[in-house]
């Protein structure tokens, strides 16, 4: 299935949780953060008053309640608007 998000919209991919600490202890899940990077897989074509900036492949910081959680494909992902993200990790 493809989605393209509409507007001024980004999809993005987040990048795993970590699972293990420096020393070797395995973090349950229940205790896991809410990782705040994430890669960009689709873009809108932003609105007449805001220009899309950000494109695909783009790495990026973001809130730690930014976005809404969707499924697709058995995969979970987040769309957001762009004011949501915070920078692009170059």
């Amino acid at each position: 299935m493809k989605v393209q998000p509409l507007a001024d919209r980004v999809l993005v991919r987040p990048m795993a949780a970590e699972t293990k600490t420096a020393s070797g202890i395995i973090i349950p899940d229940s205790a896991k953060e809410k990782p705040l990077e994430g890669k960009v897989l689709a873009v809108g074509n932003g609105t007449k008053d805001e220009e899309m900036i950000l494109k695909e492949g783009d790495q990026v910081l973001y809130g730690k309640y930014a976005g809404t959680e969707i499924e697709i494909e058995g995969e979970k992902l987040l769309i957001m608007r762009q004011s949501d993200v915070l920078a692009v990790i170059k």
